[in-house]
């Protein structure tokens, strides 16, 4: 290993000094129920006080919710604690099944195909459906798994539109002409550094207008993992917000659901092909039997009235702190998912920021070139239901505190 060591020593200072690395990581020791006015709170290792959370997906507040934790111990006690192997061996239980069932439901699909993450969905879905006559068009702002999934599938034709540019989606379309047969527009749907989403309102119609340029067809692929659950009134997310529907949803139950996993939605015939092709599905054990209990639990309660309260409450919550942030004198960029970007475009000042919040017991990400373009650079908050008024307005406070210290 010396040699080897010695490279990967020399290529972890070359992150460090191209501000590419993510550093140590923080060490969560317990959490504290939420009390009175106040959320939960998070002990870290090697800090002597109590922390909010503001960079959790969890947007529905449910990870600790009574309900999950008994629906995952009772399923824990009757099947253990692991499947012990993949599905097509002996690894799928009556809960994977009846998951698939729920949400399949929850989306208004055929069917649904639950994996371990949605990393891996992504991966498995699309490296499954890219044949050598297949183009795929790709916002310039999708996740790194979708970016992974392209790199491994080497389609036949590879185009980056930018960012929710219709128009120069449209043009990419009419320039593939007749070199394939399969056109597939990938997209995600709430876009996590920015919280921002994909118009796929738009995107439909330009499918339906070019698809008959192809033989089979074009399909939209979206991967709306930041916005199920945590955006539009009844928690569809993306598609609720423009009221289209992608062919292909992709999404997880390891953020607004507050579990673990991701899945697939779509057609009886894309669920039997990915089934039988999808190597992260066939090679990989599924989530625990326990963790598809709590699952199916969550999308019960986002089906109740107590999800749509939870809901409402999350974008009254999100619009306070993107409000309050105006109210101060610090930009975001306008837009309904709790995921709120406060716009500081300077590196230096977004790590200083990062670590006057932390001092202050704020836990946020920054966002720095090369992460994002110079001069994008941004503090990624994120509004969740456990959190309060109280929680917050203290924040704000944090924030302001800064800015006034810096204007001295």
């Amino acid at each position: 290993m010396n040699k080897l060591d010695k490279y990967l020593a020399n290529a972890m200072k070359t992150l460090m000094e191209e501000g590419r690395a993510k550093g140590k990581e923080l060490i969560i020791t317990d959490v504290i129920p939420a009390s009175g006015d106040r959320g939960p709170r998070y002990r870290i290792q090697g800090y002597d006080r109590n922390f909010i959370k503001m960079n959790s997906n969890s947007y529905l507040g449910l990870s600790m919710h009574p309900e999950l934790v008994k629906a995952e111990e009772s399923a824990v006690r009757r099947f253990g604690v692991g499947p012990g192997a993949v599905r097509f061996i002996s690894g799928s239980y009556l809960e994977h099944i009846e998951l698939e069932r729920a949400l399949a439901d929850f989306h208004g699909r055929e069917a649904a195909m639950i994996f371990s993450s949605a990393y891996v969905t992504s991966l498995g879905v699309i490296s499954s459906l890219i044949t050598p006559d297949t183009a795929v068009i790709s916002d310039a702002l999708n996740h790194n798994c979708i970016i992974n999934a392209l790199r491994m599938s080497r389609p036949a034709v590879k185009l980056v539109y930018q960012h929710n540019d219709m128009d120069d989606l449209r043009q990419k379309i009419t320039g593939i002409g007749s070199q394939v047969k399969r056109c597939l527009i990938i997209t995600d749907g709430i876009f996590s550094m920015r919280g921002d989403h994909a118009p796929l309102d738009a995107i439909a119609e330009i499918r339906e207008a070019q698809s008959p340029l192809f033989e089979e067809g074009i399909t939209l692929i979206v991967d709306d993992s930041h916005g199920v659950g945590a955006c539009g009134t009844s928690g569809r997310g993306t598609e609720e917000l423009t009221g289209a529907k992608a062919d292909i949803l992709i999404a997880t139950l390891g953020k607004a659901f507050g579990v673990n996993g991701g899945y697939v939605t779509g057609s009886h015939e894309l669920i039997a092909f990915l089934r039988e092709t999808a190597p992260t599905y066939i090679y990989s054990n599924p989530i625990t039997v326990s963790e598809a209990a709590a699952a199916r639990m969550s999308i019960k309660i986002l089906n109740s009235s107590e999800g749509k309260k939870r809901l409402s409450y999350l974008k009254d919550l999100t619009n306070r702190f993107r409000l309050g942030l105006e109210k101060i004198g610090m930009e975001t960029i306008p837009g309904e998912h709790p995921v709120v970007p406060l716009m500081i475009r300077n590196t230096l000042e977004t790590a200083e920021l990062v670590s006057f919040l932390r001092d202050h017991g704020v836990l946020a990400t920054g966002l720095n070139f090369p992460v994002v373009p110079k001069g994008e650079e941004e503090i990624r908050f994120q509004i969740c239901a456990d959190h309060t008024c109280a929680d917050i307005d203290e924040v704000l406070e944090i924030i302001n505190h800064y800015r006034m210290m810096r204007k001295k």
